[in-house]
């Protein structure tokens, strides 16, 4: 059984491999810059990893491990046009460096290429995995729209909220381990333990971004700290610190909402503050504790501990990213 390291190796490798000097320059180009920026290469490791638990060989899981990659970078391009974020993993975002057209055409590509890298495994599997692959790729869709519609709300509910995470970001985690999985040979039932688990990590992981966003370090969190703040991002704090303020926080916090003409760093510092006072933070923190709780029970459902435990050790390191 591989480790951890020597997948996040090969992962490493195969993508540093991956050709996009073509042209037009300026449709590959864009593309060749996001790749190049890194990051946690979190979901082709999933992939790998859970083809891993049930099957010595993981050669055949490698090219949809990377398709996965490649179209979370899509989502990634078209999601900062629409956040109108600045920065990505501490560099200017593509449509920075570039203009908002570039961005969304060599997005496209990706989506394109990530189906091409995709058809590139065992065939036998191909139709199994395809189908996990295009649902899970349309409800991050889905789960993209309700983010922006409640831009737009202040009454979005926690409920809201869990629904539209785990449609924007837990399911790509949960879709790579299934997918992982079915190349590996596993039953239907336990690659649905391993989404299950993927969806309730991906909770837990989303829960830890909301505070990094607001307590986290610029220079390890490779994006702007308070971007959530100054998007009016209706985030399981800013929802619950509206939920538990006490009236005078809540019309303070309304006033932040509303305004239209502020100090960035003042509407961030004023509403940190808030969720302080609110606490909001723990509330935030003890949440991800069950979604982490429950994640690992449904490792140890699959009754191969020497086979998971690389997951679950995964899991805990996720969690425990600093603030």
């Amino acid at each position: 059984m591989l480790t951890t390291a020597e997948i996040q190796e090969l992962v490493a490798t195969r993508m540093s491999q991956m050709d996009w000097t073509k042209e037009p320059k300026d449709l590959y180009a864009p593309v060749e810059y996001v790749l190049s920026l890194g990051g946690k290469r979190l979901r082709p490791l999933l992939t790998l990893m859970a083809c891993n638990v049930f099957c010595e060989e993981v050669e055949g899981a490698l090219m949809p491990a990377l398709a996965v990659e490649v179209f979370h970078n899509f989502t990634l391009l078209h999601d900062d046009v629409m956040d109108k974020a600045p920065i990505r993993r501490g560099k200017p975002t593509v449509h920075n460096k570039w203009n908002e057209n570039v961005a969304i055409l060599s997005g496209d590509a990706m989506l394109v290429k990530a189906y091409e890298f995709f058809a590139k495994m065992p065939e036998d599997k191909l139709s199994r995995s395809l189908t996990v692959f295009t649902q899970t790729a349309l409800e991050v869709c889905e789960g993209q729209q309700y983010d922006m519609e409640f831009e737009h709300r202040n009454d979005v509910t926690e409920k809201e909220y869990l629904k539209m995470i785990r449609l924007k970001t837990a399911v790509l985690l949960a879709g790579a381990l299934k997918i992982g999985a079915i190349i590996g040979g596993a039953n239907d039932q336990d690659a649905s333990r391993l989404y299950d688990f993927g969806i309730n990590i991906g909770l837990a992981f989303q829960l830890k971004d909301d505070l990094l966003d607001v307590y986290g370090d610029a220079k390890t969190f490779g994006k702007q700290i308070g971007g959530d703040i100054l998007c009016n991002k209706k985030t399981f704090l800013l929802i619950n610190a509206l939920r538990y303020a006490d009236l005078q926080q809540r019309n303070e916090l309304n006033h932040w909402l509303a305004a239209t003409d502020y100090n960035p760093q003042e509407k961030i510092a004023a509403v940190t503050a808030l969720y302080d006072a609110t606490g909001v933070k723990f509330l935030t923190e003890q949440r991800m504790d069950q979604y982490l709780d429950k994640a690992l029970q449904l490792l140890d459902e699959l009754h191969r501990s020497e086979r998971t435990s690389q997951l679950a050790s995964l899991a805990q390191r996720l969690m425990n990213r600093t603030l």
